[in-house]
């Protein structure tokens, strides 16, 4: 820290340069904090999963259904403790850009096989009591300004009525939210019952089951097993762990996590380069200067520890700055897209690793202009100034 005046003028030396240097390791660090917030969205299904859980889908696609009789069939599978089912609904609120996922459910069943999922008791019981009562996330609450007791519409893309009607009325009845911050609940959750009773075709038949196993089994097995008793039915399953389906569904969106990885590897070597080149122009304009130092005592060490440090300095100007910047697009994204893209978040590990990016870019950047000026004889550096 002794050295750090000296360092901090020879970094401004060039200001021009010094500056667009900064400017070019800020867009680097923004770019990593959104990049790494919208892989995180992507993940974070697979994060908050539980090993407990397994999800039972139709072999075919998703968008297949199973029918209803298959629930008893999966209850009464060794190993398994819970069961339950849901679909997907496809519905909007108001405007089709208003899109997020609702789900028709078993209102109690739901809720025991997701206990972070956070209701006020007198909620869920007014929920369950109500057939054409509906939960949603806080986030989604916020966001269109509900309040218990509201109705609300939703028009589905998928489900007309019996009568041929896609506009559907709910009662708000809970609001909830994640006891696990990486959660999210901006989705809808409305009875099983209403739904299958109101809709036009599908009768019979579920999205997908949701089951808990019970402790000691082995999720492989029970997996298995389910899969086992519906071989070479017309309806064949596929059953997973909850991580697993929640990182086939995010792949339905292309392989995200190498997609954020190419292109901030392409942005950090680009940055490399940069900051290389500005280290290396800044020790050859200084070279009288750097015999100068050695001359009046110091050592080569101090010569290498200067300019490594100024090296860092300005990596450390220009990423932190960006990643501040980033973290603060960060979170008006969640708060805009939190419905349509739950799970944007950028995590304290997230960022302390951007900030050993830093130092370690740094370092490298400004190691050969460093051990070249650390190697300069006091004889030949003052010949060539």
């Amino acid at each position: 820290m002794k050295y750090f005046g000296l360092v901090w003028k020879n970094a401004w030396r060039k200001k021009v340069r010094t500056s667009l240097t900064v400017l070019s390791v800020l867009v680097a660090f923004l770019l990593f904090a959104l990049l790494n917030a919208i892989g995180y969205a992507f993940r974070s299904g697979e994060d908050v999963s539980s090993a407990e859980r397994l999800i039972v889908i139709n072999k075919i696609s998703l968008i297949n259904p199973l029918p209803m009789s298959y629930q008893a069939r999966i209850a009464s599978t060794p190993g398994v403790a819970d069961v339950t089912h849901a679909s997907w609904f496809g519905g909007y609120y108001q405007d089709p850009r208003n899109q997020f996922a609702q789900f028709p459910v078993e209102p109690e069943e739901y809720f025991a096989l997701y206990p972070e999922l956070v209701i006020a008791p007198e909620q869920l019981d007014a929920f369950a009591k109500n057939r054409i009562g509906a939960v949603v996330g806080r986030e989604l609450a916020e966001k269109f300004g509900w309040k218990l007791g509201d109705r609300i519409p939703i028009l589905s893309t998928i489900w007309p009525k019996a009568d041929g009607d896609r506009n559907w009325e709910f009662d708000l009845e809970g609001i909830m939210q994640s006891d696990d911050p990486r959660g999210s609940t901006a989705f809808m959750l409305f009875h099983y019952d209403y739904f299958e009773e109101a809709r036009r075709f599908g009768k019979g038949t579920a999205g997908w089951y949701i089951l808990r196993i019970a402790k000691g089994a082995n999720p492989v097995g029970v997996a298995n097993a389910i899969d086992e008793q519906f071989a070479n039915s017309p309806n064949e399953t596929e059953t997973s762990t909850e991580a697993a389906f929640a990182a086939s569904f995010a792949k339905q969106f292309g392989n995200i996590g190498l997609i954020v990885q190419l292109i901030l590897g392409a942005v950090f070597f680009t940055l490399l380069l940069v900051a290389g080149n500005t280290m290396s122009q800044s020790v050859r304009e200084r070279i009288p200067e750097l015999a100068v130092l050695k001359t009046v005592g110091f050592r080569d060490s101090a010569v290498l520890g200067i300019v490594l440090s100024e090296s860092v300095l300005i990596i450390l100007m220009g990423g932190i700055f960006g990643l501040g910047i980033g973290w603060l697009l960060v979170q008006g994204a969640a708060q805009a897209m939190g419905a349509s893209l739950p799970g944007i978040y950028l995590s304290p590990q997230s960022m302390l690793f951007a900030v050993g990016i830093m130092i370690g870019a740094g370092i490298f950047a400004g190691l050969f202009p460093a051990l070249k000026a650390m190697r300069l004889t006091i004889v030949d550096a003052l010949a060539r100034g």
